[in-house]
């Protein structure tokens, strides 16, 4: 008979083993639809870069639609549950939305193809999916505090929802053209910690100048 420490110990290593997998397939699922977008992913390729079988692929997420489904959440997820980590309130307005700008940034350096996934969705399905994605959840973090900013008179008088475009396009549109970019200057990466902090500094100091109050 089996003690029940060893078969507690089988289920969770199985428990692993799935989680890794998962992962593996998802990690592979974004780089294709990165670059194909829904329509053009061939599930036989996430599959080999993935390194199992087709059959695996359809065992964890049914179909492609599933499958895509769950590659935009991903990022979604993983950015919320580092918000939930952060204490704004604790912050001033201005040392707040610092935070939320190294955030964002810090997350798409690790993941520079995310922003080439996010284009697929506008441009191949105006959207449809990402409105499933309950992206407002992540904006409400930036909102409150361009909000409570106004109105403690760090910042001046904005349109909240559109200064929020402002800034995460400042944020994030490093990442959309850097594969153009790095033909243009060829011995700068872009991608390297010491550039990443570059921008960070200077998004940061660019967004303040745009937001703050002015003092005349």
């Amino acid at each position: 008979m089996v003690p029940p420490r060893k078969r507690v110990a089988k289920s969770v290593r199985r428990v692993r083993d799935a989680q890794m997998t998962q992962q593996q397939i998802l990690d592979a699922a974004e780089r294709e639809f990165s670059r194909h977008g829904l329509k053009g992913a061939r599930m036989s390729a996430i599959a080999n870069s993935a390194e199992v079988t087709t059959a695996t692929l359809h065992y964890y997420f049914e179909n492609k639609e599933s499958l895509y489904k769950a590659v935009l959440q991903r990022p979604i997820d993983e950015v919320q549950t580092t918000l939930g980590r952060s204490n704004f309130e604790g912050l001033s307005p201005e040392e707040a939305l610092k935070q939320i700008v190294r955030i964002a940034i810090a997350n798409e350096a690790k993941n520079p193809q995310r922003q080439m996934l996010w284009f697929q969705e506008a441009s191949q399905n105006q959207g449809i999916y990402f409105k499933e994605c309950n992206v407002l959840s992540l904006h409400e973090h930036l909102l409150e505090i361009l909000e409570r900013g106004i109105a403690e008179g760090y910042f001046r008088p904005l349109k909240p929802f559109l200064a929020l475009t402002h800034i995460l396009s400042v944020c994030l549109f490093y990442f959309t053209v850097h594969e153009n970019w790095r033909h243009l200057t060829p011995d700068l990466d872009r991608l390297s910690p010491e550039a990443i902090e570059e921008h960070t500094e200077e998004a940061i100091e660019f967004i303040l100048a745009g937001v703050r109050r002015s003092q005349a």
